[in-house]
């Protein structure tokens, strides 16, 4: 243990002190002021610099491709049939049906 005690602004758990907010009072509305002022500037200069940069530059030397070619439609196989319970309800649900073969006699049970 130190014999002269340690002096600080802050507790032992990192707080501010009642003292160190008083000695910071007169100061804050200034530096809220300033902080802002500096990142307008800042911010602010960055934006017309970079906005001023991009339009003097000439991008008649960028070639744009050609759209892709989409590829052809298939056309629709399917049956759609309104779904069972739903014939007479103005919201219809359909469903797609495939159309399948008629089953042989020979492959169907006994």
């Amino acid at each position: 243990m130190p014999l002269v005690p340690r002096s600080s602004y802050y507790t032992k758990d990192y707080r501010q002190t009642a003292a160190f907010i008083r000695a910071r009072q007169p100061y804050l509305v200034k530096n809220i002021f300033t902080g802002l002022g500096i990142a307008t500037f800042a911010i602010s200069t960055i934006d017309a610099f970079t906005l001023r940069a991009v339009g003097q530059d000439d991008f008649s030397d960028v070639q744009i491709p050609d759209a892709p070619e989409q590829p052809p439609h298939t056309p629709h196989t399917g049956v759609l049939k309104a779904a069972p319970g739903l014939q007479g309800s103005s919201n219809v649900a359909c469903v797609n049906v495939q159309r399948t073969q008629k089953p042989d006699a020979y492959s169907g049970s006994s």
